[in-house]
């Protein structure tokens, strides 16, 4: 279930329920906590579909750079991991008929579209994962989808603000995907996955995953100025020295089981980085 990075589906309910509260000073905890459990089980879901299916396609093997699969290492059956995927995507679904009947049309819309797309990621005769569009999906699902929809629980509304800061919380959350596709660059190309690493080679996905990184800084002014927070938006800004670090060593490593540890520790800094832009929200 790769628990390291699950909170990247943690901080898109936590920041977009706070840009609610800051325009409207009210929180509904029941449909947020719902669309928290809906989140992480359409994560695991992928992730889980993700392991069997990367095995299948010969994407992953016992040598991979990567953690350990259950699939590919042999501890469990495919069978058990897609079933188990299967129930994940269940519960989710089963979550997300409260949030239809509390949310209406758009939160059904974002349902569907979110479980497909977990689905899709590597399943279907042209799975995400294998394309160059990886991180657009992850921004899009884990930022524009996942905050945007965890704010219209709270308003029934949409704004610019929410929007914005899903774009911040979804440029971190792609983040991890460049790590996990700029370690794995000649393995994916062997197999086919036609990743933007891939397309782009290990200069240019340096220069990607700087700018996801570094994105959600350069727009904490303009958050400010669109809900009048002020200074308390410079709150995240405390976390920039460890991401300055983290760029120095996604470009000084050698690619290796070294990047496990980076990977694991970008989503950490998106974790802190949500937690603080929260906290700045909501004072």
């Amino acid at each position: 279930m790769r628990p390291k990075t699950l909170t990247v589906s943690f901080v898109p309910v936590l920041v977009g329920s706070a840009v609610a509260w800051s325009q409207t000073h009210t929180f509904f905890w029941l449909p947020a906590l719902i669309a928290l459990l809906g989140a992480v089980l359409i994560q695991i879901g992928t992730n889980l579909h993700n392991d069997v299916s990367d095995f299948e396609r010969g994407a992953d093997t016992p040598e991979r750079l990567g953690p350990p699969r259950a699939t590919a290492m042999g501890w469990l059956p495919a069978d058990a991991v897609r079933r188990g995927a299967w129930i994940a995507f269940g519960l989710a679904f089963n979550f997300g008929v409260y949030l239809a009947w509390y949310g209406g049309w758009p939160i059904i819309a974002i349902g569907l579209s979110s479980l497909f797309a977990g689905w899709a990621y590597t399943g279907g005769p042209r799975p995400i994962a294998y394309s160059p569009l990886g991180e657009v999906f992850v921004c899009v699902f884990f930022g524009l989808v996942a905050v945007g929809g965890s704010y219209y629980l709270q308003t029934l509304s949409i704004s610019g603000a929410a929007l914005l800061a899903a774009t911040m919380v979804g440029s971190l959350a792609a983040g991890v995907i460049t790590v996990n596709n700029y370690r794995d660059l000649e393995g994916d190309a062997r197999a086919g996955k036609n990743t933007l690493a891939v397309r782009l080679g290990r200069r240019g996905a340096q220069a990607i995953y700087a700018l996801e990184m570094l994105l959600p800084f350069a727009l904490l002014p303009v958050l400010a100025a669109l809900t009048g927070k002020g200074l308390w938006l410079a709150l995240p800004l405390l976390v920039l020295p460890l991401m300055l670090l983290q760029l120095g060593r996604f470009r000084r490593e050698a690619p290796g089981p070294v990047f496990n540890d980076l990977l694991a520790r970008t989503a950490k800094l998106q974790f802190i980085f949500g937690v603080l832009l929260t906290i700045a929200l909501v004072a």
